[in-house]
């Protein structure tokens, strides 16, 4: 491997969050693709297709594709937005997060539709496609680890720097009411049961032989080469450290020291900790910016 890649599934790939890229190249290419047939909203889930029909196959697809192109635009801006959060943990823990809350949400959906089941109804109730359980289980982290760092207001009413990010969710949630609403409620409640760390959920990670495997037969496709080199595990090496300071040293405004929560939120992240103060000093003290910072820096 090149030492400017960083871990996927615990091998060095590539830097800029591998997993959330391969999640937005697969769900934006199948979009378009079965979207140019008129077939995405031919993926929904309901009752009669996958219990009466036993079309199973539906579970693994409908997860994928988005069925119009707002959601599209919305659905992968907040994928990759949430791309924080595998920087946080890894690659290969997100992974997993990935496949549990995309597992756990169409479960519940699946119940869902046979608790509403209306006898009369020949159709029933059919559910938005898309990736709606992963998409809702990342506003749970969002809402309890990302601090707000402004707050304005427009027109008399309150916002904060996180508020454009909930009302492109909100936008999502209602987009097509019940059917949209259902999935993402589901989301949510899978992002709180592995928030709570159920029966220790948060430490499972997949095999090192299955991560080398994976890293091996993607990195073709996902791997940088101009990124700078890191440390295993996401964390930036003490020369790219340097590196950092150098770029940003002759901006930083002469500020006060940075909130030390701030300072514990970047690192928590997988920064390091001289990264993350030059990082805030740069930003002045705004923890959103310095993440950016950080993020394209890294």
């Amino acid at each position: 491997m090149r030492e400017g890649d960083l871990d996927f599934l615990g091998c060095r790939v590539d830097h800029n969050a591998p997993v959330t890229k391969a999640i937005v190249m697969a769900c934006g290419l199948a979009s378009v693709l079965v979207g140019t047939q008129g077939g995405a909203r031919a993926l929904s889930l309901s009752y009669q297709k996958i219990v009466q029909k036993l079309q199973l196959w539906r579970l693994l697809s409908s997860p994928c594709v988005f069925s119009s192109t707002s959601e599209l635009l919305f659905g992968l801006y907040l994928i990759y937005f949430f791309r924080v959060f595998e920087r946080q943990i890894g690659s290969n823990k997100y992974l997993f997060f990935v496949l549990f809350s995309t597992i756990i949400s169409t479960t519940l959906e699946v119940i869902a539709l046979a608790a509403l089941q209306d006898p009369t109804s020949l159709t029933g109730i059919s559910l938005t496609p898309g990736p709606y359980g992963l998409m809702f289980a990342l506003f749970v982290p969002f809402f309890f680890d990302i601090p707000i760092s402004t707050r304005f207001k427009v027109f008399g009413a309150r916002f904060s720097d996180k508020s454009f990010v909930y009302l492109a969710g909100l936008q999502l949630l209602l987009s097509s009411w019940k059917q949209s609403l259902i999935p993402g409620v589901c989301g949510l409640v899978a992002g709180f049961l592995y928030k709570s760390n159920v029966l220790g959920i948060k430490k499972v990670k997949f095999p090192e032989g299955l991560a080398a495997a994976a890293a091996r037969l993607f990195a073709p496709l996902l791997s940088s080469n101009s990124a700078p080199p890191t440390a295993r595990g996401g964390r930036a090496s003490g020369q790219n450290g340097h590196a950092f300071q150098h770029r940003f040293a002759a901006s930083a405004p002469p500020l006060t020291a940075p909130p030390e929560e701030h300072i514990a939120t970047l690192v928590a992240m997988g920064f390091d900790r001289s990264d993350a103060m030059q990082a805030l000093a740069v930003a002045r003290n705004d923890i959103t910016v310095a993440t950016n910072l950080l993020l394209e820096s890294h």
